[in-house]
């Protein structure tokens, strides 16, 4: 049962970063189209489920449980899809009909205590808690729901002793996290004080900590201190929306509301910690599950909601994903991220026109965002519109008041469509400029070490670059290329041909690197090699403007001009 996978969780990954939305939606889409018989709608439903498709798995499921309304599998089938799609009244429907039926299923229980929660019900909310999770020692969600359910009663001694009995060391963070929330609730300020300030210690970079200390101490009469936490994680992680909003608040004097308002929400920030949690371990089903409850209990939850569209862009349902950021409030301080993202995904998606339209919709709403015009730039370069990539750039950098460590990447993309428009002096200060902000960045050293070689300057410097790259990144094809192609273009063929041995095992399925190969290999001797290393290249999708190199090679040996280099080594959209 999902409530059982809980227990593993581990507590110091609770609260990644994130960006945002904030209501239960229904979620509308196109029609599904049901089947006719019940067999054909089961057959649906096992397909629907093995693409991910949460939507389709639970109409499908429903239809097929309608015609055979006593099966216990459909029924069980029909109540998880239900509820991994968000379709909450049918999955306390189905949840009362399952522990009919079986009266142990610990996911359903859990969901009814969920709902118990919601109105406010709190001994029904403890009695399906015990009945469900509870009966595993050290089940992380039972005890703290529990918790937050004696919160919700005014009793603050049993509420506490529930949380306390999370006494494993691992989850001694988390523990503390929520013992605090629940003081603070309950009017304990001396002991919320203790207990959150104990959790952010052990770690001060983790995003809902801090936000959440900052905010008790914003509470408790020292803005001074408050600022303090949130201007140094801010240097870890610049400009997180979260964050940079609630600095603003308290620069002109406001007082931070707590992180959660009450017990509900108080449940719903479990279930969203153990729904991101899931989704770092690779556990969708039991993630989308527990944000999906989250949600119900904190509708307004921005990180929750954020959390959910990522999963779904990550198992490839990005129409989903873009419902889901959509639903964010025009006033959330994560509101512009969850647009941001929506442009991303309609990239991802094929429907290109709208992506940009989208995206320089952004830019034109707010010129001062450097978000949105890094997200247009990257958009551009992905497009080899590299130009106006870097003009756009060069906006973003312009509303930096002094450029940072984190400011490496967007000299590096800029420098990098410097180098691709023939503008080298401006793309070789960039490049320069990235690695003084971040010293021995492979990816930076890789670029401005291969450039130098294939302009046969500062060699020996190039080389100790590339191969710095190497030894930083040794599993990676394509600076272990770029190596092996510096080497080529140097007429050290045999060391070039070592290296792009190398690179081919790391990276088979790269046309240019095997292109390289093949002509590494023809300057050695080795034709037969070569050709089918063009071969296997030609095959591979190259780009439009290789294939007929590629092809005049497979015919005619290699010609005196060397193909081109390896493509840049930097993803397309995700901005480093």
């Amino acid at each position: 049962m999902i409530v059982g996978v809980s227990a593993c969780f581990s507590a110091t990954i609770l609260y990644a970063p994130g960006a945002a939305l904030a209501r239960e939606a229904p979620f509308a889409q196109a029609p599904v189209e049901i089947g006719t018989t019940q067999a054909g709608n089961y057959l649906s439903a096992l397909v629907a489920g093995s693409q991910r498709d949460t939507r389709g798995a639970a109409v499908f499921f429903r239809e097929a449980l309608r015609a055979d309304p006593r099966n216990a599998v459909l029924l069980e089938r029909a109540f998880v899809a239900s509820l991994s799609n968000g379709d909450m009244a049918q999955t306390f429907a189905l949840a009362e009909r399952l522990v009919r039926t079986d009266p142990k299923n610990g996911l359903a229980h859990l969901s009814l205590g969920v709902r118990a929660l919601k109105q406010r019900q709190f001994a029904t909310a403890r009695s399906h808690l015990a009945k469900g999770g509870n009966t595993r020692r050290g089940d992380i969600t039972a005890i703290l729901l529990t918790a937050w359910a004696w919160a919700g009663s005014n009793d603050a001694t049993k509420a506490i002793e529930a949380a306390d009995r999370l006494n494993e060391r691992s989850f001694a963070l988390f523990r503390d996290f929520h013992a605090g929330l629940i003081a603070e609730q309950l009017r304990r300020p001396r002991e919320a004080s203790q207990r959150i300030r104990s959790a952010f210690q052990a770690d001060k970079n983790t995003l809902r900590l801090a936000e959440a200390f900052a905010r008790l101490e914003s509470r408790q009469g020292r803005p001074k201190e408050a600022l303090q936490v949130l201007r140094e994680f801010d240097k870890a992680l610049p400009r997180h929306p979260v964050i940079t909003d609630a600095i603003q608040r308290l620069e002109k004097g406001q007082t931070l509301a707590p992180l959660v308002e009450n017990a509900i929400e108080g449940a719903g920030e479990v279930l969203y910690g153990l729904g991101a949690a899931g989704s770092r371990q690779g556990d969708e089903l039991a993630s989308i599950i527990y944000l999906r409850l989250a949600i119900h209990l904190a509708p307004n939850h921005g990180l929750a909601i954020i959390s959910l569209g990522d999963l779904y862009e990550r198992i490839k349902q990005g129409e989903r994903a873009i419902e889901v950021y959509e639903s964010i409030p025009a006033k959330s301080p994560l509101r512009s991220n969850a647009e941001l993202q929506i442009g991303l995904v309609l990239e991802s998606l094929e429907r290109k026109d709208e992506a940009q339209k989208h995206l320089e919709g952004l830019v034109a709403r707010d010129t001062t965002d450097p978000d949105a015009l890094l997200a247009l730039a990257n958009l551009q370069r992905s497009r080899k519109l590299f130009a106006e990539a870097a003009e756009t750039y060069s906006k973003a950098l312009e509303l930096s008041e002094k450029a940072g460590r984190a400011d490496w990447t967007t000299y590096y993309f800029r420098g990098v469509s410097y180098e691709r428009s023939k503008r080298w002096p401006q793309a070789e200060a960039d490049l320069k400029r990235a690695l003084e902000l971040y010293p021995d960045q492979p990816l930076v050293l890789n670029y401005l070490g291969y450039s130098w070689v294939d302009q046969g300057i500062n060699l020996d410097e190039a080389f100790r670059m590339l191969r710095k790259a190497v030894d930083l990144r040794q599993e990676d094809g394509y600076i272990v290329d770029s190596l092996g192609w510096a080497y080529y273009k140097l007429g050290r063929y045999d060391d070039a041909v070592r290296e792009l041995e190398r690179a081919i095992e790391l990276k088979p399925a790269d046309p240019v690197i095997n292109d390289h190969l093949g002509d590494a290999y023809w300057k050695v001797g080795r034709q037969l090699e070569a050709r089918f290393q063009w071969n296997h290249a030609r095959d591979l999708n190259p780009e439009p403007e290789d294939l007929p190199k590629i092809l005049r090679k497979i015919e005619a040996g290699l010609e005196d001009a060397p193909p081109k280099p390896a493509a840049e080594v930097v993803p397309a959209l995700s901005g480093g």
